[in-house]
């Protein structure tokens, strides 16, 4: 396999929803890429088949922030002080979906244990939460406020989200890695009434973890983004070629 470093900085919303789209479609057989990119401005990104009503588009406008759909499943997250990643590659009967989002979840584990030994405390969940059950309630407008099985968790606190598309015959797996705590502002965004609102805003603060509250102070994100580099090739026993975004 092929695999290529995508390195593409800060861009809106749609471009880089865009952009994994793409790479997915265009992705060849023995081929595979891994891309690491933040937000900027901020922004909120909804499932697949989530309906944008849930948001509060308006506020969200006012406060500079992008509203997108991703082209994976899953619930609205606040990307904003995090690190996102995508892996984009084929799948078969001899490396399924759900090997690899194991080995993706473990490769960035690599990664974090890498950037600081105290990060050598996450590690994988390995319970599957009852989704149907999960979306009836108000937890079910956040991807954050459970963690899938082989999602990354720091004491029993969801650090890594990640999610997962089939597009004929190629995988696309993007994810957010927490290092600050600007994600736990979502509730404020969302249509609901002040009591739903206040309980979703402790849930988030509850139910999740970031770099930068693991480890008392800010994170680096070029040391971060070398590391997570460094820890995909170690894992999974390869050499990246670097292509520019």
């Amino acid at each position: 396999m092929n695999w290529q470093l995508i390195e593409s900085g800060e861009n809106t919303g749609s471009y880089n929803m865009e952009f994994d789209i793409n790479l997915a479609k265009n992705c060849n057989d023995g081929e595979a890429f891994f891309r690491l990119y933040r937000w900027k401005p901020y922004c909120i990104s909804l499932g697949a088949n989530q309906n944008i009503s849930e948001i509060d588009t308006l506020k969200a406008a006012l406060n500079n922030l992008d509203v997108v759909h991703r082209p994976t499943g899953g619930r609205a997250i606040l990307h904003a002080e995090e690190i996102t990643y995508s892996v984009i590659l084929p799948y078969s009967a001899s490396n399924t979906a759900k090997d690899i989002y194991t080995n993706v979840s473990l490769a960035l584990l690599e990664g974090l244990k890498l950037y600081d030994s105290r990060l050598s405390g996450a590690e994988l969940e390995g319970a599957q939460p009852n989704f149907p059950e999960l979306l009836k309630s108000p937890s079910g407008m956040l991807c954050f406020a459970s963690t899938a099985k082989s999602e990354i968790k720091y004491k029993g606190k969801k650090l890594v989200g990640s999610a997962q598309r089939k597009m004929e015959k190629i995988i696309l797996q993007h994810g957010s890695i927490l290092c600050g705590t600007y994600h736990q502002k979502l509730a404020d965004y969302l249509l609901c009434d002040e009591a739903v609102k206040s309980g979703l805003e402790k849930e988030l603060k509850d139910k999740t973890i970031e770099i930068d509250t693991i480890l008392g102070k800010k994170t680096d994100i070029l040391k971060l983004t070398d590391c997570l580099i460094k820890g995909f090739e170690s894992y999974m026993k390869i050499n990246f070629n670097k292509i520019c975004a």
